[in-house]
């Protein structure tokens, strides 16, 4: 078993930065509209992280939503796409990914991001939903109903390795997803990991809790059946993540300790490939935020492969995923490659 493996970075940035491409309020499914205007791109763009080659490359299914689908309009669909319609779609996402990994024998990971990666504009930096989906009941039907959509993906389990649960900023919205997955038998068995952001400099959810109180959402028993694999950070700054990963490591070893985890989970590990860039959900734009200027000395691909080589010596984790989010380009994850020679 390989002890570290690959993942890819930044899907939206790189359509963005390479590709040309502009997402904004317009387009509902961000960069899942690829999915339906243009899967040829999309094709393009994912195999630039496949050729590297990467272990895991996730779906563009992140921004997947029934509202964002019923917006989104075409020639074939001039009045939005049904919830009947969508399944097609995300075959489409799932054969994207296969054809992007197949020459280099990659893993597909089925990317699902949370309510607030599909609000306009979206909320899961802030984790302020609206007051319809406020509430682990409320999230717990709307996840539902989302992968019960995948469920519809013709041999959807044997195509895939892992499911990623990421970006999530609230625990509530950690256990509701939890028990959406459990009401999913077609999704029964497949290794999934839960991910969640901490944008500020308080080491804290958007919902302003701390890691502790999410991983514990991710593991308590009473929750669901639904256990994950792995338990992870993304849309960290890169050079926050030691502080963040001694934090993780405290709570596991503790949930070790007590019998509530009978072993150390995976990692995955995949911060923003930024130096000092920050979104700004009104203007919609990467912004250099005024202490920027010290924290573009070191490489990010180094700064990144420290933090892991730090949390490997320390922790006892299962295995470690490591690559980028978002502004992490396919050049980011290839010399990420060559700074962690193990993956």
């Amino acid at each position: 078993m390989k002890r570290i493996l690959l993942l890819d970075g930044g899907l939206g940035t790189s359509l963005e930065q390479k590709y040309n491409l502009k997402f904004n309020s317009s387009k509902p499914l961000w960069s899942s509209d690829l999915l339906v205007s243009d899967p040829n791109t999309l094709l393009k763009c994912q195999s630039d992280f496949g050729a590297i080659p990467v272990d895991i490359l996730l779906t563009a299914t992140y921004q997947v939503s029934i509202e964002g689908f019923a917006g989104t309009k075409s020639p074939r669909f001039p009045d939005g796409i049904s919830s009947l319609d969508i399944p097609q779609f995300l075959e489409t996402a799932v054969e994207v990914a296969e054809n992007a990994t197949r020459e280099h024998h990659g893993t597909v990971a089925l990317s699902l991001g949370p309510y607030g990666a599909c609000m306009i504009p979206s909320q899961e930096y802030s984790g302020k939903y609206d007051d319809a989906h406020n509430s682990q009941e409320a999230l717990y039907d709307w996840h539902r109903e989302r992968m019960q959509l995948f469920s519809r993906v013709q041999g959807l389990a044997s195509r895939i390795g892992y499911i990623s649960m990421e970006t999530i900023p609230r625990a509530d919205e950690i256990a509701s997803m939890r028990r959406a997955l459990d009401q999913v038998p077609e999704l029964a068995g497949v290794p999934f990991w839960m991910s969640c952001l901490y944008p500020g400099d308080n080491q804290r959810l958007p919902s302003g809790e701390s890691p502790e109180a999410a991983l514990r959402a991710m593991f308590d028993p009473r929750v669901a059946k639904s256990v994950p694999w792995g338990v992870g950070i993304n849309c960290a700054k890169v050079w926050k993540l030691t502080p963040l990963l001694k934090q993780y490591e405290s709570v596991v070893h503790a949930l070790v300790q007590d019998g509530t985890l009978p072993e150390w989970p995976a990692l995955v590990l995949y911060p923003d490939g930024t130096n000092g860039e920050a979104y700004n959900t009104v203007t919609q734009e990467w912004e250099v935020a005024d202490d920027a200027e010290d924290v573009t000395r070191v490489p990010w691909e180094e700064q990144l492969a420290e933090a892991v080589r730090g949390t490997e010596a320390r922790g006892k984790w299962k295995q470690i995923v490591v690559g980028g989010c978002c502004m992490a380009s396919s050049q980011d994850i290839a010399r990420l490659r060559q700074a962690l020679p193990t993956a």
